[in-house]
């Protein structure tokens, strides 16, 4: 497999405190990467940084195509063309609280792909279809629940047609009855081939979904490799000992 995206020796502190700690990570075409890790080893910053959010201190980030690279952290980045590219959908939604459902969905693909409102419409519309969420298309945020509402912040990212998709902790903010329906969004989106990188603390769904594992430790990927290596044999002890608590605690 080709790579889509690499992240090489990144550095990122705020106030003086460093959360990523020369990083580095390859993304492959259609490969479903998913970060693990203590909160506050780095997991949301790299996504971050990935998204062109957060500028980096050191270290590079690429995005390839078939001839070319396009360089996220360098200074002179467009940020508009990276974000056409790359998509994120964060764990508190950020849906716009005064737009309906579809006004939500079509406003990124009117605005800056310059489609027709017709031809947006009839995108948003069949992806609303396809994750059984037609009918909720003329209502506001405020009126679906946390898994209808994160669902169409997927949905409301995949009618970019981005190449490569983020995700942030998609499913800490919801109750737990509702994560599954958000989760099996997510695992429709692999056996598509989405190209996605996934920050999360289900274990069980990382298990399932990911091609790679990669596990974060104090800013840095400390172990890497497939959901049997990481889970069935780490060889870490940080990833042993990570892998114990949360264990436990579930």
């Amino acid at each position: 497999m080709s790579p889509l995206l690499t992240v090489q020796g990144v550095w990122k502190s705020f106030e003086g405190n460093p959360v990523l700690r020369g990083l580095d990570l390859q993304v492959n075409q259609h490969q479903a990467v998913v970060l693990i890790g203590a909160s506050g080893s780095g997991k949301s910053t790299l996504l971050r940084c990935i998204n062109g959010l957060d500028s980096v201190d050191a270290g590079t980030i690429w995005l390839h195509d078939a001839d070319t690279k396009l360089e996220i952290s360098a200074l002179n980045a467009d940020l508009d063309a990276i974000r056409r590219r790359i998509g994120i959908v964060f764990q508190s939604y950020n849906l716009f609280p005064h737009l309906s459902v579809l006004q939500n969905i079509t406003l990124a693909p009117r605005k800056v792909l310059h489609r027709g409102n017709k031809e947006a419409e009839q995108v948003a519309m069949s992806l609303l279809e396809r994750f059984g969420l037609a009918d909720k298309a003329a209502q506001f945020p405020d009126r679906l629940s946390g898994g209808q509402a994160q669902r169409v912040a997927i949905v409301r990212a995949l009618a970019m047609e981005p190449e490569l998709l983020l995700f942030d902790e998609i499913t800490s903010a919801l109750d737990p009855q509702l994560v599954g329906e958000v989760l099996a969004t997510v695992q429709d989106l692999k056996h598509d081939g989405l190209t996605f990188v996934m920050a999360t603390h289900e274990m069980q769904f990382a298990n399932q979904v990911a091609d790679l594992v990669c596990f974060l430790h104090e800013g840095r990927v400390l172990e890497t490799g497939s959901p049997e290596q990481v889970f069935g044999h780490p060889q870490q002890p940080a990833t042993q000992s990570f892998l114990a608590r949360v264990r436990l605690s579930g």
